[in-house]
């Protein structure tokens, strides 16, 4: 994917006011402040925080190893949490608040660069600010949040690198990607595209002089790196950033890591994730996701004085109305928008590991890299309309989105519900209880 803007770069850099980075932070700062609000309600661990939890303590401990299935570096930055704020619920969620405001901007700002289109990009601001998916993970203490926020880093370095050029923005990128993956490993399908990507730009660019594929420097995406270099920033650099994750590990009381022991841990953390096979309530496939139609309960009962509830659904609205966006950006790609297209492919490549692997036990939240592909399309479609003079579609999508985020808050925030079978005005389907 070439990014190419639809704007000229030019006028961008003569009108910088197009850039709307401070619109970007008012909706980050917003989002922020509504992810913190009464995080540390329910004040009992929900869902998987009953495994990430005491895997933090025995990281701030160093006592042994625990939830070894999994990478350290979400459970670090659980830790951290603990470290800062104490033993509590706020300490416990407030990192991956934070990380998901900081993967807001990031992906935002990505938006920004790879369209230079200031409607798309607050567009996708708005959308994925009200992104059901999104707030949630960013106020329950699981992995995947530092793997997402990571990866849209990653992401915003690498639409930078190919809009204005330079190493740095190649070096953060691939440093991004190994951190992302030092997360979670679910964003693994996507870690290869940047150094792919640049290959393909790089052939296409040396029409001619294509003896000099790996060594020329003087052509594009990202003019005065080689793709040797290229190489070492997003092949061999992520894995530097990836197994330095993994430091504390060597400090463990019990067994701890060593050199040589560091490879060998990759396969047994393989294994341990291929043998959870037992069947879980709120399992899916797929297919389910794409079309919002098997969620999961993170909460629902009786605590901290009131009936209380957290869905992991997508926002009806964009999960549904992304779907035609995808089919017409895979449609203009199809005819030379490079963007649309890797938008197009970015989405199938998030998604298609979970549709091709073998893990039998998978959940809705396992969508969350691949519905912000999707919100990106959304955003693409409707900022194209905006700027052509057709501005009513995007009203309403940002509009629906967010009252339809304000109508689930209850359910999304764990707010108090006002009877125990609250559930039935938020399931409107019967496959969503």
């Amino acid at each position: 994917m070439k990014i190419l803007p639809q704007n000229s770069p030019a006028q961008a850099v003569r009108h910088p006011a197009n850039d709307p980075l401070l619109w970007v932070l008012a909706i980050t700062a917003a989002f922020l402040a509504l992810a913190l609000y009464r995080i540390g309600i329910p004040s009992k661990p929900m869902f998987d925080e009953i495994h990430y939890l005491p895997a933090a303590r025995r990281l701030i401990d160093l006592t042994h190893r625990l939830n070894p299935e999994h990478p350290l570096l979400g459970k670090e930055m659980i830790a951290l949490g603990m470290r800062l704020f104490g033993d509590v619920p706020f300490g416990w969620r407030a990192p991956n608040a934070v990380l998901g405001a900081i993967g807001l901007f990031a992906a935002t700002r990505a938006v920004w660069w790879a369209s230079l289109s200031r409607s798309t990009t607050l567009l996708f601001g708005v959308l994925m600010a009200s992104n059901f998916i999104w707030f949630i993970l960013s106020r329950i203490a699981m992995l995947d949040m530092a793997m997402a926020a990571m990866l849209a880093l990653a992401f915003w370095q690498w639409a930078q690198a190919w809009r204005k050029g330079g190493r740095r923005h190649l070096v953060l990128c691939g440093a991004f990607l190994g951190l992302s993956l030092g997360a979670k490993w679910n964003g693994a399908p996507l870690l290869v595209m940047p150094g792919l990507l640049f290959a393909w730009d790089r052939w296409q660019a040396l029409r001619g002089r294509r003896g000099q594929f790996l060594t020329a420097r003087d052509a594009g995406p990202v003019p005065g790196v080689s793709l040797i270099e290229a190489g070492v920033w997003l092949g061999l650099w992520p894995l530097v950033a990836y197994f330095a994750t993994f430091a504390p590990a060597f400090f463990y009381h019990v067994q701890p890591m060593t050199l040589g022991g560091l490879i060998p841990w990759q396969k047994y953390m393989l294994q341990l994730q291929d043998s959870v096979v037992k069947p879980h309530t709120y399992m899916s496939r797929w297919w389910q996701w794409v079309f919002n139609i098997r969620p999961i309960w993170f909460l629902y009962q009786n605590v901290d004085g009131a009936q209380r509830g957290v869905l992991m659904l997508g926002n009806p609205f964009t999960m549904l109305a992304g779907l035609p966006a995808l089919v017409f950006c895979a449609w203009d790609g199809v005819k030379g928008d490079k963007l649309r297209r890797g938008v197009a492919l970015l989405y199938v490549a998030a998604l298609i590991f979970w549709a091709l692997n073998g893990k039998p036990v998978q959940f809705y939240y396992h969508y969350t890299l691949a519905s912000l592909f999707l919100i990106a399309a959304l955003a693409l479609v409707l900022g194209e309309w905006w700027d052509n003079g057709t501005r009513w579609p995007a009203r309403v999508a940002a509009g629906l989105s967010l009252v339809l985020f304000a109508g689930f808050y209850p359910i999304l925030a764990a707010g108090p519900l006002p009877r125990a079978n609250s559930y039935v005005d938020y399931t409107w389907i019967k496959s969503w209880r």
